[in-house]
């Protein structure tokens, strides 16, 4: 305790529980912000609808990529898009519901391997014994 002289510890002792007190007074507002007006849709058909989920799949990056091999360019596609009759787009808008809208699952690997390694190490700070056979 020599490191801290008395009045040091006095103020920092008043300074947290002072700090602690305002913090447990001062109310917390939080909420959703609505992203559009309440009872206003972009989807006004099925049409729409199938056309959003077949962009949401070209968002992806392998069937980007994909495209791109076979050399169809993006105005391409979306000039295709727009002459394709309401059965082919509800069909291939079917089809690409499974999917992954965006992103290519690195992010889900990394986090399951940070688990595995936070389990390990807990098992091993309690003086367990990890064994994989």
């Amino acid at each position: 305790m020599r490191l801290f002289p008395r009045p040091l510890r006095t103020f920092t002792a008043t300074f947290l529980i002072a700090h602690g007190c305002i913090l447990h007074v001062v109310p917390a507002a939080a909420g959703i912000a609505p992203s559009k007006l309440s009872g206003v849709t972009a989807i006004a058909s099925s049409r729409d609808g199938d056309v959003i989920a077949i962009e949401r799949a070209l968002e992806n990056k392998q069937v980007a990529q994909k495209l791109r091999d076979y050399g169809v360019r993006p105005e391409g596609v979306q000039a295709r898009l727009a002459t394709m009759s309401d059965a082919d787009l509800h069909t291939l808008a079917t089809a690409s519901r499974g999917l992954p809208s965006g992103g290519d699952g690195l992010g889900a690997l990394i986090g399951v391997l940070v688990i595995v390694l936070l389990v390990i190490v807990i098992l091993k700070l309690l003086n367990k014994e990890v064994i994989i056979k």
